[in-house]
């Protein structure tokens, strides 16, 4: 088969592949949806893409356009930086003065875990304990040389985990409703305001993407359209439409992760990834309960932003609740820089104490 043939036949199979998984999606939505359902853009597609996967449907995620649809998120924390916001830093700083400590808790609960109960690996180990971006964690513990199909999937478990556990708990133990209105209609937007959200989505992704920005589909849009807002050239948040198409996506590739799972990798690394959950559940609840008695904030955004999850998962979860925003998006913000800065060191740091690795897995 001729280079240009194959590529050809690539493009065919990805092309089907996608149009499956976005297929598989829909009715997940459907289903979710005639059952009255929470979330069922968010997890219609999750559940229905994991149990595919499961199977051994091929599946494939939407590549860039996933990445674009983050951008909505961004910009809808950037919507919610207003002026009145900057009242709340003192209160704000207290409280992500518990990040670093929190974040070392982890460390010294993670690594040994993974390490010594299930015996993988120092890198694996450690970048499979750190909560950072699943994408961010791949990568650096794979230079690391760390196994990235292992932690791959141990993040992947991690944010569907939490995904699905949090709404349960935010609705039993904390009495929240996931009903708040996500957005008004793109109707009864304003129509400049809509261009510059358009723009500030572009312009930050892209702009972000060539200074290196970490999570330049997030921050870089956040950043752009927090200036507007603060500017008062941005009132309110994307159209209903485009968060709802924001958390298809991300629903999508959360399920998407699991496609050609074995049989050894459920067994063993997802069961270790399962086990860690649990136990940094317990750990994010601590905190939440010490930020919460301390006043430093209210239940449902500590437990929110103390949650392991993903930042952008975490941002539907906020909006839908009605909890602080800014509250919740700063402290997974700080999380992730931590991690990410220290990460690096960290494991060297180990890889040297424990005299190298265990034989990979």
């Amino acid at each position: 088969m001729s280079q240009s043939a194959f590529m050809r036949f690539e493009f065919t199979n990805a092309l089907a592949r996608r149009a499956v998984t976005f297929a598989l999606a829909s009715i997940g939505v459907g289903v979710f949806w005639v059952l009255a359902l929470p979330l069922p853009f968010l997890f219609g597609p999750m559940l229905m893409c994991l149990c595919a996967a499961l199977v051994g449907v091929p599946l494939k995620g939407f590549g860039q356009v996933s990445v674009g649809a983050r951008t909505i998120l961004g910009v809808a924390v950037g919507a919610s930086i207003t002026p009145q916001l900057f009242t709340e830093l003192p209160r704000l700083a207290a409280s992500l003065a518990i990040i670093p400590v929190y974040i070392a808790l982890i460390g010294c609960l993670g690594v040994p875990f993974f390490r010594k109960i299930w015996g993988f690996d120092t890198p694996t180990a450690y970048y499979a304990a750190m909560p950072g971006g699943l994408q961010d964690m791949v990568i650096f513990g794979t230079e690391a040389g760390g196994n990235p199909r292992a932690l791959s999937l141990i993040h992947a478990t991690r944010v569907l985990l939490v995904v699905t556990l949090a709404p349960f708990i935010l609705t039993h133990f904390f009495g929240a409703a996931l009903t708040n209105p996500i957005g008004a209609p793109i109707r009864d937007v304003p129509l400049h305001e809509l261009g510059l959200m358009v723009a500030a989505a572009l312009v930050g992704w892209k702009g972000g993407e060539k200074i290196g920005l970490f999570g330049a589909s997030i921050l870089g849009p956040m950043i752009v359209t927090a200036a507007l807002s603060l500017a008062g050239l941005i009132h309110i948040r994307p159209p209903a439409e485009a968060i709802l198409a924001a958390q298809f996506f991300i629903g999508c590739g959360i399920g998407v992760h699991f496609t050609g799972i074995t049989c050894s990798e459920l067994s063993r690394i997802v069961t270790a990834a399962v086990a860690y959950v649990f136990l940094l559940a317990a750990l994010a609840a601590l905190v939440a309960l010490v930020v919460t008695t301390l006043e430093l904030g209210r239940s449902t955004e500590a437990f929110l932003a103390f949650s392991p999850g993903g930042q952008a998962e975490m941002t539907v979860l906020a909006i839908v609740t009605g909890a602080d925003l800014g509250y919740v998006v700063t402290h997974h913000l700080t999380r992730i820089v931590l991690v990410i800065v220290g990460a690096p060191l960290a494991a060297s740091l180990i890889g040297r104490k424990n005299g190298g690795t265990t034989p990979p897995d």
